[in-house]
């Protein structure tokens, strides 16, 4: 896996291009206040959004796989970050909504646990230093 960030340069602040080895780009931003113009997310805004994606990929899938008549799923991640530098991810709280047609508690709960003790690199890098917790709702698909 590759990446290159790419300072926009001094005309663009504190802006960074990341192009992605699959040939994606996005832009990433500082806050006004150290530089930026607010032109694209965070850096650590990133990482959240990344294993968030990554949980939520594994969810879908491990259902998917089960045969279970998932339509949708959203993960709401809210995440405490230490006073002091570095300023690591302390605590992350995962909130999954999963959509679907009569899924089981326990097929939701299985695929959520099983992310986040085997399948999600992210979470399971980020858990050296944050305590994760998760919890879970099922919305009917109608």
């Amino acid at each position: 896996m590759e990446c290159t960030v790419r300072w926009m340069g001094s005309d663009a602040g504190m802006s960074f291009v990341a192009e992605s080895g699959s040939g994606h780009a996005i832009v990433m931003d500082g806050a006004p206040d150290a530089g930026g113009r607010n032109l694209g997310p965070r850096p650590m805004e990133m990482v959240l959004a990344g294993t968030g994606g990554c949980t939520a990929f594994d969810v879908v899938l491990i259902l998917k796989r089960g045969r279970h008549a998932v339509s949708g799923c959203e993960v709401r991640l809210t995440a405490e970050r230490a006073e002091a530098d570095p300023k690591v991810f302390t605590h992350i709280h995962f909130h999954y909504r999963v959509k679907g047609r009569q899924l089981k508690t326990e097929a939701v709960a299985r695929a959520i646990e099983l992310s986040k003790e085997k399948y999600c690199s992210a979470s399971i890098m980020i858990g050296k230093t944050a305590e994760i917790t998760h919890d879970f709702e099922i919305i009917e698909d109608c």
